[in-house]
């Protein structure tokens, strides 16, 4: 579900789009107002009432109808439904040679949802300069913080109820799969942000704080010195799937580190 974000719609069905096909993408757009891009052509779309709601409420609102729908798309024969924000994409790894669909399908697992590392892309000012649309994302960012927060519980392999911003399955664990991944691109870069917080009904709805913090990850990966990809994100995947928040139990965490890696080229294939 999105409101006004044409910029990320694009590349979240052209994405989706050639790993699931559209026929299968179901996209809602928060206010009745929204105008449903050229984009989303042969996907299912639809709108909802827009309401002005704190980010809490508002969250939690938008999560339950997502969630039902989910629920409604399982009854009808689908047998993985994946959820997220459209600034996200849920990526196995390329040297695994295979498509998210075909990942997703070979995996055993008696879960209710599976998991995917999060990878928070940020832009390095010192040597990165401000996003080309026409370009993929991911061959002008090479850098991205390991975060807790973005590995969800992006796949449901049965009907669940998610809990806010898809961060988990209310009343389970959650179990974060090798070779997966899910790249979060809200803070890819510094502009965006900017040219957001300029949005008077977002700072109505409280989300000036949110979006602040993203811009925390792209003065981390500006100054940290970055660390091997295949190394960390193991050490990472063990220790989330392990430690749990004192005040959630079914989120990761991951001892406050701060690990910022370098993204290796085979994902630069990828399209994104």
């Amino acid at each position: 579900m999105l409101r006004d974000d044409d910029f990320f719609v694009e590349k979240w069905v052209a994405y989706y789009g050639a790993q699931l096909g559209r026929e299968n993408l179901y996209v809602w757009f928060d206010g009745l107002d929204q105008r449903v891009p050229p984009c989303c052509e042969g996907c299912h779309t639809g709108k909802i009432e827009h309401l002005t709601l704190p980010v809490h409420q508002g969250d939690k609102r938008r999560i339950d109808f997502l969630s039902a729908r989910a629920r409604e798309l399982f009854e009808r024969g689908y047998e993985i439904v994946i959820g997220g924000d459209v600034d996200e994409f849920l990526v196995p790894d390329p040297a695994q040679g295979v498509g998210l669909a075909a990942f997703l399908s070979r995996l055993e697992t008696g879960r209710a949802s599976v998991s995917a590392l999060g990878i928070d892309v940020g832009q390095d000012l010192r040597t990165e300069g401000t996003l080309e649309k026409e370009r993929p994302m991911l061959e002008q960012r090479s850098f991205a913080k390991l975060s807790t927060r973005y590995s969800k519980a992006a796949a449901l392999l049965r009907p669940c109820d998610w809990g806010s911003g898809f961060h988990r399955v209310r009343g389970r664990n959650f179990h974060i799969v090798k070779d997966l991944y899910l790249f979060h691109f809200g803070c890819v870069d510094l502009r965006r942000i900017e040219e957001r917080l300029e949005n008077a009904g977002l700072r109505a709805e409280g989300w000036e704080r949110h979006l602040r913090k993203r811009s925390g990850t792209i003065t981390l990966v500006s100054h940290a010195r970055a660390r091997d990809f295949a190394k960390w994100t193991a050490i990472a995947r063990r220790v989330q799937n392990c430690i749990r928040p004192p005040y959630a139990w079914n989120k990761p965490a991951m001892f406050e580190l701060r690990i910022v890696v370098r993204i290796p080229e085979r994902f630069k294939t990828i399209g994104l």
